[in-house]
């Protein structure tokens, strides 16, 4: 895969912590850097996902109305506050 290079600006103690990570696990600065790029691309994708969806089903019209969205909300905390849930 093709790499390109960037830079970064991190507070001190950031840079401090990666780098005694980097020695503590016998890699690279960068190596960690692109990890944990990657972590949270993946973690955060769904999110993105989740909004997109959400905007094109509201551009359809599909949309909930908010008293209805309310009571069933409020349902559901009844029923977990009597333990039904």
């Amino acid at each position: 895969m093709a790499t390109e290079a960037f830079t970064v600006r991190a507070e001190s103690d950031i840079v401090h912590q990666l780098d005694h990570l980097a020695d503590s696990l016998d890699r690279s600065r960068n190596y960690l850097v692109n990890q944990a790029l990657k972590e949270y691309l993946q973690q955060h994708a769904w999110q993105i996902e989740k909004i997109t969806q959400g905007i094109a089903a509201a551009d359809r019209g599909e949309l909930v109305d908010h008293d209805d969205v309310m009571k069933e909300m409020e349902e559901l905390i009844e029923r977990k506050a009597q333990g039904k849930a």
